[in-house]
This record gives structure tokens, C-alpha cells and sequence, in this order.
């Protein structure tokens, strides 16, 4: 069975930074594009035992306004510090 890592990605959807933590086997840049993509809702996340899921391009990402994707293993870089949450953008105010 293939040792999981945690990695770190970030983006920019429609220029605000997004962050977030994923464990994989591997990572490389195709793989980074596709989950920045699920992470702002554009990608399918496949199912556990699905392999055949279409993977979202670099492209297409960029069509939904995602850019500068960037990622690294964790340990590496900067410390990993979770952006904060405004919870005006979640109240039911009219």
C-alpha cells in the first residue's frame, strides 16, 4: 500500500487566496489544478474506488477564474495558517 502525504495547495479564485490540506499518494501540477478545482466547487471529487473520474485541465480552471496554483509538501515552506472565516457572508440577513 503507497505511503499517503499531506500537501499544502493555494490559489486565487477570482483573485481571493484560497488554501487547503489534502492527503494523496502523489501530487504533481495536473493534480493540483484538478483539486484547486474541486476545492472552489468546479471539479467532481470522485468517489471512494472511482478511478475514472475526468480530471479538470489547467485550462478549463482558468475559465472559472482559478490561477496562480501553486503546492508543496507539508514541513516545507511557510507554516500552514488557515485563512479566516467572515461569518457576515453566512448570515440569513435579507
Amino acid at each position: 500500500m503507497a505511503e499517503h502525504k499531506l500537501y499544502i495547495i493555494e490559489y486565487e479564485l477570482h483573485g481571493d487566496y484560497r488554501t487547503f490540506i489534502i492527503r494523496q499518494e502523489r501530487m504533481d501540477n495536473v493534480e493540483a489544478w484538478h483539486w484547486a478545482s474541486c476545492d472552489a466547487g468546479v471539479g467532481v471529487i470522485p468517489r471512494f474506488g472511482q478511478h475514472n473520474i475526468k480530471k479538470v485541465s489547467r485550462p478549463m480552471a482558468e475559465r472559472y477564474g482559478i490561477s496562480k496554483v501553486r503546492w508543496r509538501p507539508s514541513g516545507q515552506g511557510p507554516e500552514f495558517v488557515a485563512p479566516a472565516i467572515d461569518m457576515k457572508r453566512f448570515s440569513a440577513a435579507p
